[in-house]
């Protein structure tokens, strides 16, 4: 498959194979999130954002398997490094407890490990004194472990916005707020109050300030005389730079100027849920690097192929066994590829051309908006971008539509449709694939 030239190219979706695959599927598996009928062939071919499903259909993905893939499919420079590694078993070790090397030294690893891994994520969060990491599995042991080593820091209650996901564990589904089906019925860590999360300058005004004492939700609740909270029973507050599931949206500039100054005036610790919008996907390495504000620590994962807590030694506890992990990131190739992923992002210099193809994708997105009324916005950042609709049945038709036309889309919030192409996406396959949201969203429109 040749990237320069390659479209989609589709008979049906989804087709008689797909079908097979996913009824097969269903014989066994418990019931989850399925978003779409695509089955990805991996032993067909793909490139970039193209892919071939079992029915031999090409597809454009502008999902990037939910920002898990940020460098699409089988990228070359990743598949070179990959391939000079002799698989060997186990592949899967003992993790963050134990100590693995693929040759060379440590400084001058012939292939980076674990370790490595470490080393990078530190450096990318050095602008913030970070200097520990802890590897997982998964965003959402990321996320427990971010708020087991603050509440290990002091404190027993949690801040946690309106619209927020954070994961699915018990611990992480505490802190959601986006859809009342990811927790009714599970019990939930105690102590964890919610606060409005301002995107807009309307939110921000309305939500998030106020006439109390401290002159907004948070600084009112911890006021020392007249607030209901006493700050040192507060261990954290965590947030994504730019909603996920809430519906992309990005944190206004001046919330967070607010955290930050609560962070100096109450000690309160920040934590920055980088799982979506890290790894470059918003134009900077951190979404929270656009904002004013100093998160205590980040959560990492998907994009990373492994989950990480990174954070100061200040913050993470001395004891040993208080964090610890006999299976947790163990996979050798996982690591490999989230630190050779970093690599790719600097040497093929992806940040700027997240900023500059989210540009691109911006500006087509807002033009849709301004000639179409059952468009209501357009927003995010880099190449996290997404449009709202006025309809939840609306945004659900138009990715059906684009669907049967081979490109790939989710949803997100309640009528939001998400873009996530790949990190190295090009100028011609943004504006393949607006021309084919386009074309889906006027299909919709006249089956309305």
């Amino acid at each position: 498959m040749d990237r320069e030239t390659a479209e989609p190219s589709v008979e049906e979706m989804p087709g008689e194979r797909a079908k097979q695959w996913a009824n097969y599927h269903h014989e066994f598996a418990a019931p989850s999130t399925y978003v779409y009928e695509f089955v990805w062939d991996a032993s067909a071919e793909a490139t970039g954002p193209f892919c071939t499903d079992v029915d031999g259909n090409v597809l454009l993905d502008f999902t990037s398997h939910v920002a898990a893939s940020p460098l699409g499919y089988n990228n070359p420079t990743l598949q070179r490094k990959l391939e000079e590694f002799d698989l060997v078993d186990p592949l899967k070790i003992a993790g963050q407890d134990f100590y693995v090397s693929a040759g060379g030294s440590p400084s001058d690893p012939d292939l980076p490990g674990p370790s490595q891994l470490m080393e990078r994520l530190v450096d990318a969060t050095d602008h913030y004194d970070m200097d520990r990491v802890f590897l997982s599995n998964s965003g959402a042991e990321a996320v427990e472990n971010a708020i087991k080593i603050c509440y290990a820091s002091g404190g027993h209650r949690g801040f946690t916005t309106d619209g927020a996901f954070h994961g699915r564990t018990l611990g992480a589904l505490s802190l959601n707020r986006s859809k009342t089906v990811h927790r009714k019925g599970f019990p939930e860590v105690p102590g964890i109050v919610s606060v409005p999360y301002p995107s807009t300058q309307a939110e921000y005004e309305s939500n998030w300030q106020t006439d109390g004492p401290g002159g907004n939700v948070v600084a009112d609740k911890l006021h020392p005389e007249q607030g209901v909270i006493d700050p040192d029973e507060v261990a954290y507050l965590i947030l994504e730079p730019i909603q996920g599931e809430g519906g992309y949206r990005p944190a206004h500039p001046e919330f967070a100027r607010d955290l930050e100054q609560l962070r100096h005036e109450y000690g309160l610790h920040v934590i920055a849920d980088e799982i979506q919008a890290g790894l470059g996907r918003t134009g900077k390495m951190w979404g929270v690097d656009h904002l004013d504000l100093t998160p205590d620590a980040i959560t990492a994962a998907k994009g990373l192929r492994v989950g990480a807590t990174i954070s100061r030694s200040d913050v993470f506890p001395e004891e040993e066994g208080r964090l610890s992990s006999t299976w947790g990131a163990g996979d050798v190739i996982g690591s490999m590829q989230g630190a050779l992923t970093i690599d790719i992002i600097h040497e093929q210099n992806l940040l700027e051309n997240a900023r500059t193809r989210g540009e691109q994708l911006r500006s087509r997105l807002d033009d849709a908006v301004e000639d179409r009324p059952e468009l209501v916005d357009a927003r995010g950042r880099g190449l996290m971008q997404a449009v709202e609709f006025d309809t939840k049945d609306r945004r659900e038709a138009v990715v059906e539509a684009a669907f049967e036309r081979g490109l790939l889309l989710l949803g997100c919030g309640h009528k939001t449709l998400r873009l996530l192409p790949p990190l190295d996406v090009t100028e011609r396959e943004i504006d393949l694939a607006l021309d084919l949201l386009l074309e889906a969203i006027d299909d919709a429109a006249d089956s309305q």
